[in-house]
């Protein structure tokens, strides 16, 4: 019998809170915590200026982290994955990497509204001042039109995250 890590990953419009829960699950779980701001911030510094371009390296980075993170999920060790998974395309990114040697996986969907998200996002500007010129009504408008919540049809195991009332 394999003993594989558990692949976690997240479901939910800009500004819902993926990457406060991906950090807080990776603690409680003692997973490694892998993001993709992150990576894409120390590798390409300063060459990410809009949408289009992070698109552009993120499909850059994908291949790389895809056999880096199914080579950790072997180990035993989980992986919680701070990447968006709001499309059907990007959750089928995920579901390759776990597929093939059945490796357990959660997709953490957060349900927050747009009123929620841009109250996030106008907090998240003056905590990060480098992001405020993405964390903008405008691009979240860009962004969230693309949004698809994730159906039963595509077979992931969901965990609903509900926003807390404040």
């Amino acid at each position: 019998m394999n003993h594989y890590g558990t692949l976690l990953f997240f479901c939910g419009k800009m500004g819902a809170g993926k990457s406060t829960l991906s950090v807080k699950i990776a603690q409680e779980r003692g997973a490694v915590l892998i993001s993709e701001d992150a990576w894409l911030e120390a590798l390409y510094p300063g060459e990410i200026e809009n949408f289009n371009d992070y698109l552009n390296y993120s499909s850059r980075l994908k291949p790389i982290l895809r056999e880096h993170v199914k080579q950790v999920l072997m180990t035993g060790a989980s992986v919680v994955l701070d990447m968006p998974g709001n499309t059907r395309k990007q959750r089928d990114w995920f579901k390759g990497i776990y597929t093939e040697d059945e490796i357990p996986h959660e997709l953490y969907y957060l349900t927050i509204g747009d009123a929620g998200c841009l109250k996030q996002l106008k907090e998240r500007q003056k905590q990060q001042p480098g992001r405020a010129h993405f964390d903008t009504e405008e691009v979240f408008k860009m962004v969230t039109s693309y949004f698809e919540p994730p159906s039963d049809s595509e077979g992931f195991n969901v965990v609903i995250v509900e926003p807390e009332i404040t």
